[in-house]
C-alpha cells in the first residue's frame, strides 16, 4: 500500500494521471511480491532462520476472514481507474466499506467503539497533514537556497562511474526511508535528486520507481523503520521480534532494488508497451 501511495505523491508532484502511474509499478511490484512469496514459503517450511512451526489449524478461518478486508485496495484502485469516483471520493468509499465490514461482516466493532476509532483516525490524519505541510515548507526553502543544484554537483563529483553514483543515491534513499515517511521524503528529495538521475542518464519514470521502492523498503528497515513501530503497536509484539522476523523479506527487497536500478528493462518494459514511455 505504501508503495502505491508513494506513486500517488509522485503524481501530485509532477502531474501524471493515476491511470498512467499504475503501469509503472506493475513489473517491480510483481517481482517483489513473487520473491517475497517465495521467501515466505521457505520461512513457513523452516528453511530460513531455523523456523519449523506447525501450520495453524485456524489457517482456513483466518483466510476466510481476511478475504473481504483485502478487497479494499481493489475497490479503491478499481473505482478510480474505471472512472466511478475520484481519488478523494475513493477515500470516503473506503471508509464506508471498512465500517460495513467491521460492523456487519467481521463484527469486530460496536457503536461504542466508533468515537474512539474516529478520534484515533483524526489524530493520525492530523500528524500526516502536519508532516506534509512542514515538508512543503521545507521544499520551498530548499529550492530557494539552491540546495538541489549544490547536492547534485556534490554527488556527481564523488565519482565518474554511474554505477557507483546510483549505488550511493540508493543508499541515501534507503536511509532516509528509515526516518521519514514516503510522502514527505518524495516531496523533499524528488526535486533534489531528480536532476541528478537525469544527469546520470536515468529516465524520470525509472527514477520515480527507484525512489518509491527505496523509501518503501526503508520504512520497514530496523532499527528505526516507522512501519516496525506501527506493526508493534497493532500486534502487541516487541519491535525487536518483528525486526528479526522480517529480515529474510528485507533481503529480498534489497535484491529487488538493485535489480530495478541496474536492469532498467524491468521497470521500463511495461510503460513502453503501454505507450506511456517512448
Amino acid at each position: 500500500t505504501e508503495y502505491w501511495f508513494s506513486f500517488v505523491i509522485v503524481r501530485l508532484n509532477i502531474g501524471w494521471l493515476l491511470a498512467q502511474l499504475v503501469p509503472l509499478g506493475e513489473a517491480p511490484s510483481a517481482l517483489a511480491e513473487w520473491l517475497a512469496f517465495g521467501a515466505g514459503f521457505l520461512v513457513a517450511h523452516g528453511f530460513m532462520l531455523g523456523l519449523r512451526r506447525a501450520v495453524s489449524k485456524d489457517f482456513r478461518m483466518v483466510c476466510k476472514r481476511a478475504v473481504v478486508p483485502m478487497q479494499t485496495p481493489i475497490l479503491i484502485l478499481g473505482g478510480i481507474l474505471a472512472g466511478v469516483f475520484t481519488p478523494t471520493e475513493a477515500a470516503a468509499v473506503a471508509v464506508a466499506y471498512a465500517v460495513i465490514v467491521a460492523f456487519l461482516i467481521l463484527r469486530t466493532m460496536t457503536v461504542r467503539d466508533l468515537p474512539d476509532v474516529l478520534a484515533r483516525a483524526a489524530m493520525t490524519s492530523a500528524v500526516i497533514l502536519l508532516l506534509v505541510g512542514a515538508a512543503l515548507a521545507f521544499k520551498t526553502v530548499v529550492s530557494l537556497s539552491y540546495a538541489p543544484q549544490i547536492l547534485a554537483d556534490f554527488i556527481l563529483g564523488l565519482s565518474e562511474n554511474p554505477l557507483i553514483l546510483l549505488f550511493l543515491i540508493n543508499l541515501l534513499l534507503f536511509v532516509v526511508g528509515m526516518f521519514l515517511d514516503a510522502g514527505p521524503a518524495i516531496i523533499i528529495l524528488g526535486p533534489i535528486l531528480g536532476p541528478v538521475f537525469v544527469d546520470l542518464g536515468v529516465h524520470p519514470v525509472h527514477f520515480a520507481i527507484i525512489m518509491s521502492v527505496n523509501l518503501t523498503v526503508g520504512l520497514a528497515t530496523p532499527p528505526m523503520g516507522l512501519v516496525l513501530f506501527v506493526a508493534s503497536s497493532v500486534s502487541g509484539e516487541r519491535v525487536e521480534t518483528i525486526a528479526r522476523s522480517i529480515l529474510p523479506f528485507l533481503a529480498i527487497e534489497i535484491v529487488v532494488i538493485f535489480l530495478i536500478t541496474y536492469i532498467p528493462a524491468i521497470s521500463m518494459t511495461v510503460p513502453r508497451l503501454t505507450g506511456f514511455v517512448q
